[in-house]
C-alpha cells in the first residue's frame, strides 16, 4: 500500500506532536521532583528548633527560618503553577495527537 504525500506529512506532524508531548512529560517530572524537594525543605524548617542554613551553589549560609520558609513557599507556588500549565499543555497536545492519529489511521486503512 502506498501512502500519499499528505498522509506522510500528517505522520511527520504526528511524530512531532508526540516528541513535544514527551518533552512536556520530562519537564513536568523535573518540576515535580523540585516541588517534592521544596515541600520536604518546608517540612524540615517547620521541625527545626535551632539554626537553619541555605545552600547557595557550593556554600551553605546561615539563614532566617521565617524568611527561608516564606521563600520556599513562594517557590512551591511557582512550581505548582508551572506544573498546572504543563498539564494544560499536555491535555491540549494529547487531544491534537488523538485527532491527528485518527485522521492518519483513516487514510491508511
Amino acid at each position: 500500500m502506498e501512502i500519499d504525500k499528505e498522509t506522510q506529512e500528517k505522520i511527520q506532524e504526528l511524530q512531532s506532536y508526540e516528541q513535544n508531548f514527551h518533552n512536556l512529560l520530562i519537564q513536568k517530572q523535573a518540576f515535580q521532583m523540585e516541588l517534592n524537594e521544596t515541600e520536604n525543605a518546608i517540612s524540615e524548617i517547620s521541625k527545626s528548633k535551632g539554626e537553619v542554613f541555605k545552600l547557595i551553589g557550593n556554600i551553605m549560609i546561615k539563614s532566617n527560618a521565617e524568611s527561608l520558609e516564606k521563600e520556599l513557599k513562594h517557590k512551591k507556588e511557582l512550581l505548582s503553577l508551572r506544573i498546572k500549565s504543563i498539564e494544560s499543555q499536555e491535555e491540549q497536545l494529547s487531544s491534537q495527537v488523538e485527532e491527528l492519529r485518527e485522521e492518519v489511521m483513516k487514510k491508511i486503512k
